[in-house]
């Protein structure tokens, strides 16, 4: 096996997110389940783009955010997913190139515009987002360049992508050149209203296709249909290779065939829970690619986990590599 041009190859929703801190009496009056996404249409992200608080804006995206942290690390790092060809879209392109990822996607030309992720802080740290797919959801097969999958030891699926058909055989197509080339799959389960919405393909995904599994204590409960965390965390042993299961404040567990790794929590002050997962996966998948250990690898990202959550926005502000020591 030849060795591989990139480390990481994130392949997602390529959105603007929009982050602004509000309170709870905002969420109730515009119906909002606090700390959920919910998808919303191209009239409702401008109603509620006018009636929110001013904003932060940034390229976003979960995979994204992860390629983002991880490029900050050091690695090296290629991102597939779909923007338009318009001011949003050249702003994304721009941002993720400044951090050093590869974004080869061509642009939609014509069609809907560049995707925007209107995100709602409350006091507690809770997000609540509102995402507009926009152009993201033309996102298919003819995205997915095998000699890129090949040349990426790791290929990193968003499950928040997994909603339109297009955007799942883009999945089974990268996870079958992947694994054609002797590389890895892994996939983040992104939100429980994902996994609810697509249970029995998430699960024949996760099964079939993937070798690593990202996921909070809410969504592996979500997929398996368990009470418990416990319980969720056996299923997802049988099924993957490699499963990484975050649970906030309680740090999170490694699962690899019969053996159990458990990481703490880096203390810090929460002020937006944004992206937290994101900078966890990504702090995770650089150590794991660089050859890490499977507790350093939980620690790096427990790491960037922290200093994300210690500011508003999904991207660190502080050096990540220093607060790791490397």
């Amino acid at each position: 096996m030849t060795s591989p041009t990139y480390d990481i190859l994130g392949i997602g929703n390529a959105i603007v997110d929009v982050v602004a801190v509000t309170n709870d009496a905002f969420l109730s009056r515009h119906d909002m389940h606090k700390g959920a996404m919910q998808l919303i249409d191209a009239e409702a992200a401008d109603a509620l783009y006018a009636a929110m608080p001013a904003g932060k804006e940034s390229s976003g995206g979960s995979v994204a955010n992860s390629c983002s942290v991880a490029a900050v690390l050091g690695s090296r790092v290629a991102y597939i997913g779909k923007v338009a060809d318009d001011q949003l879209g050249g702003v994304f392109r721009h941002d993720i190139n400044a951090v050093g990822v590869h974004f080869p996607t061509a642009p939609l030309a014509g069609g809907a515009p560049t995707a925007r992720c209107l995100i709602l802080v409350t006091p507690d740290g809770q997000r609540t987002m509102n995402t507009f797919l926009g152009a993201c959801v033309t996102l298919g097969e003819a995205d997915v360049d095998p000699a890129l999958v090949a040349a990426s030891a790791v290929t990193y699926l968003e499950g928040y992508l997994f909603d339109p058909p297009a955007a799942q055989a883009a999945f089974r197509k990268a996870a079958a050149a992947a694994h054609a080339a002797g590389r890895r799959v892994a996939l983040s389960l992104s939100d429980a209203f994902c996994v609810n919405r697509h249970r029995a393909a998430f699960l024949d995904l996760v099964a079939n296709h993937v070798d690593i599994l990202f996921a909070n204590e809410a969504e592996i409960t979500a997929l398996y249909e368990r009470n418990t965390f416990e319980e969720a965390a056996e299923a997802a042993r049988k099924d993957v290779a490699l499963a990484a299961l975050t649970r906030s404040e309680a740090g999170s567990v490694i699962l690899h065939g019969h053996g159990t790794v458990t990481v703490a929590a880096v203390a810090t002050r929460v002020v937006d829970t944004t992206g937290a997962g994101d900078a966890y996966a990504a702090g995770f998948l650089a150590g794991l690619t660089g050859g890490k250990g499977l507790d350093v690898c939980g620690l790096m990202g427990s790491v960037a986990a922290a200093e994300v959550i210690s500011h508003y926005g999904a991207r660190p502000e502080a050096d990540l590599r220093a607060l790791m020591g490397i």
